[in-house]
């Protein structure tokens, strides 16, 4: 001390440089430190590190996914950061020293608004001292694997602070140990000790910009490290040959003729098949299929990935014009089917050869079994496939070709590649959490892409049983398969969950954990009358061919005592998967559109097609600067459900006005429903809508129905008090009676068949 009792001048406190240095020393040395140690347990990609303001403040807005994201983006950033941490996890004794050195700011939901906004001016005030500061504006770790809705403490950080938003996007976080995937923190074993994560940081948005485009911005940049994340050996062959080796005494697979089998004899079963098939695809590069959901299905697409070579299932539900147009433009020289399914379906032509499978595989020598033993257990991978004769599949390579239903004209065959389908069932892997215990219904054909993708690959990729059977409808079947099988998994369409509604019993259902729906807009009243009857909710998805085929899907809540993080919400399609980015655009002008504003649904991901084979105008058509363009019309809400409105295909022009069918068709059940004071209540479609040419109007409305004239005369009579624009309303001499409405093989309406119907029936104008 100096004679006045004062403490002496330090050098620092004389020279502010040096002042800045000693005061900043300790936060560079720990963002060392946390550089070292998260580089040791994790293989970090960092992509847009230049889009970091190098000087001056900013606000980094990031999704969160585990326990370590603040090391993981400290890490990746050249500067210091503060974080908003949780409050709880700011006062654990054993964090709170790095916290506090790191000037992380405590917050807390639970505190009262005015702490809590302190917390928040305190973010801002640092940011106009030119410091960074970073927020989880999801405000909780996500339990899900689905990024979950913004909170608002960003605009109310940015309030009067002029500076960048930067977003920041964590991928390949989820499965790593600090994650909550399987259901836990921690207690579980790493897949990869040196696990490989990819942190994005975008290009800086306006201080004034809305939580809802900052969310957006954020769920783009996992799209794109999602797309990046691509490596050259994850080929579905590759997959399906490491999974039958890990898991050789796990349940495979069941249908009518094989009671069980292991993954271990689905290996050499495969590759006897694969021998006995190599002959007869000399000089092939795509291979028909004719097959239905069924081991023996499995077994011939798997034989032909292992081969090498791209197989096609054809729409045997389909007319022979639509299979052979198929055919023709796969440029397909044979098709595999079998003499016991082509019994039991309509005559089929196609323009090649139809060889059966009885003949192909009849009579299995001692050495070919052998040979197949061999193969499967001792030649590694690619040994075995030199010794097919296939040469190294990649990533990019084709997987697959799958027709489009065809429902509103000739079919296009979209090519899916490896990358595609895998990139897929990772994206639905991680929202739906599949081990050895679960089992699949698979009951969705291969030519259907949510049948191939699932159905067929996932199962093996995954390690997870399925239960294959042909018909769909055969619901007193169906009902008796999970009950044996004990099926965890249900994938279907509104349609087959009618016919199980009537025919299957709640015990039949019991082992049920997810019910999952596509290909149609689900009625909510089939889906409360599907959950009051078999007591579990199905959850509606969304998908097209085109991106391999899912979208976005609700999924199951996480609840916890005091804490509940929503995953599904009734009437719409749930969130984007992982991966998947969304945008909502005007129609007409291509503009985005605002929340909650119906508009044309674009879609880009890892996901999304290579192309239309053979039809390159139709896939330049298909894409706007790189966006997938749906054909459906879709709004989001502020915390990212999405909800389908109506396909365009599925509006009418009435007097210059856009008017949805599917709107109005709810309409017309709900009168039903209170006609018949709710006695009625049935799940099934009963009202179809469409239209015909009218001179006067542009086009009318016609409606098919499969009442009989009692029952449709009281909709008819109140149908003038529905509160809906006067040009929704079909005129009463536009309701027909047909028997049956017109499906496809996949559950979906067939919307050719059903305009031609309409145009046959309708009385003109």
């Amino acid at each position: 001390m100096s004679a006045t009792g004062t403490l002496p001048e330090s050098p620092a406190s004389r020279d502010p440089f040096l002042a800045r240095i000693v005061i900043g020393l300790p936060n560079w040395c720990l963002h060392l430190l946390l550089w070292a140690l998260s580089r040791l347990i994790y293989g970090i990609k960092v992509i847009g590190s230049e889009n970091i303001p190098r000087q001056g403040g900013g606000l980094l807005v990031a999704n969160h996914m585990s326990f370590v994201d603040v090391v993981l983006i400290s890490a990746a950033a050249k500067r210091p950061i503060r974080f908003l941490v949780f409050k709880d996890i700011y006062e654990h004794p054993l964090l709170r020293p790095f916290l506090a050195l790191m000037q992380a700011i405590p917050i807390s939901p639970d505190l009262r608004p005015r702490d809590k906004i302190r917390s928040l001016r305190i973010a801002g005030q640092a940011i106009r001292n030119g410091e960074l500061v970073c927020v989880f504006a999801e405000g909780q770790i996500s339990r899900t694997g689905q990024m979950l809705p913004f909170r608002r403490g960003v605009e109310r950080i940015m309030k009067n602070v002029e500076a960048p938003i930067i977003p920041v996007n964590l991928h390949g976080v989820w499965g790593s140990i600090f994650s909550f995937e399987r259901g836990r923190f921690v207690w579980k074993v790493p897949r990869n000790i040196h696990y490989p994560v990819t942190v994005s940081f975008g290009k800086a948005l306006p201080a004034a910009t809305p939580v809802t485009d900052v969310r957006r911005a954020v769920q783009d940049l996992g799209s794109q490290a999602f797309a990046a994340d691509h490596h050259p050996r994850r080929t579905l062959d590759r997959a399906f040959v490491r999974s039958c080796r890990r898991y050789p005494l796990r349940f495979y697979g069941a249908d009518a003729r094989i009671p069980q089998m292991s993954f271990s004899n689905l290996l050499m079963k495969t590759i006897f098949v694969a021998r006995r098939l190599r002959p007869v695809w000399k000089n092939q590069e795509m291979v028909g299929i004719l097959l239905p959901p069924s081991i023996g299905g499995a077994l011939t697409n798997y034989a032909a990935t292992l081969c090498g070579l791209v197989p096609v299932n054809l729409n045997y539900t389909a007319s022979n014009e639509l299979i052979s147009s198929s055919a023709n433009q796969c440029n397909l020289k044979s098709v595999i089917t079998s003499k016991a399914f082509l019994d039991k379906i309509q005559k089929i032509e196609v323009p090649c050869p139809l060889l059966l499978l009885e003949d192909l595989l009849a009579e299995p020598k001692t050495l070919e079994k052998i040979a197949a033993l061999v193969f499967a257990w001792l030649l590694p991978f690619a040994l075995l496939k030199r010794a097919l004769g296939a040469r190294h599949s990649t990533t990019d390579d084709l997987a697959t070709v799958i027709f489009s239903s065809g429902s509103t004209g000739d079919p296009k065959g979209v090519m899916l590649t490896h990358h595609n389908i895998i990139s897929n069932i990772r994206q639905m892997t991680q929202v739906f959490y599949l081990d050895g215990s679960d089992k699949l219904l698979g009951i969705l054909p291969f030519f259907h892409s949510f049948g191939f993708t699932v159905c067929l690959w996932l199962s093996t990729v995954h390690g997870i049983g399925t239960v294959y059977h042909p018909n769909p409808l055969d619901a007193q079947v169906i009902g008796r398969l999970v009950r044996k099988y004990r099926v965890t998994f249900l994938i279907a369409t509104p349609t087959f969950l009618q016919a199980y509604l009537r025919r299957c019993s709640p015990d039949d259902f019991s082992s049920l954990s997810v019910v999952l729906v596509g290909a149609e807009k689900m009625p909510d009243r089939l889906a409360q009358s599907f959950e009051q009857t078999f007591g579990i909710k199905p959850l509606e998805g969304y998908g097209c061919t085109e991106c391999s085929p899912v979208v976005s899907v609700n999924i199951r809540d996480f609840r916890a005592p005091g804490f509940r993080q929503i995953g599904a919400r009734r009437g719409t399609i749930g969130h984007p998967l992982p991966g998947v980015s969304v945008r909502i655009v005007d129609p007409d002008t291509m503009q985005g559109l605002q929340p909650n504003t119906p508009g044309m649904l674009m879609v880009k991901g890892p996901n999304v097609m290579q192309g239309y084979i053979g039809r390159p105008d139709k896939t330049a058509a298909a894409f706007d600067d790189g966006w997938y363009i749906t054909g459906d019309i879709a709004s989001v809400e502020e915390d990212g459900f999405l909800t389908i409105t109506d396909r365009l295909s599925r509006f009418s022009k009435i007097g210059g006005e856009m008017v949805p069918h599917i709107k109005v068709e709810e309409e017309l059940h709900e009168l039903l429903n209170a006609a018949e004071a709710g006695m009625s209540a049935e799940a099934e479609r009963l009202f179809v809508v469409s239209a015909v040419p009218d001179e006067r109007r542009g086009e009318r409305l016609v409606v098919l129905h499969t009442l009989s004239d009692e029952r449709v005369a009281p909709v008819l009579a109140r149908l003038g008090e529905v509160d809906i624009p006067a040009l929704w309303k079909p005129r009463r001499d536009q309701f027909f009676h047909v028997e049956a409405l017109p499906y496809l093989g996949t559950g979906k309406l067939d919307m050719r068949a059903l305009k031609a119907k309409a145009a046959e029936l309708a009385i003109p104008a």
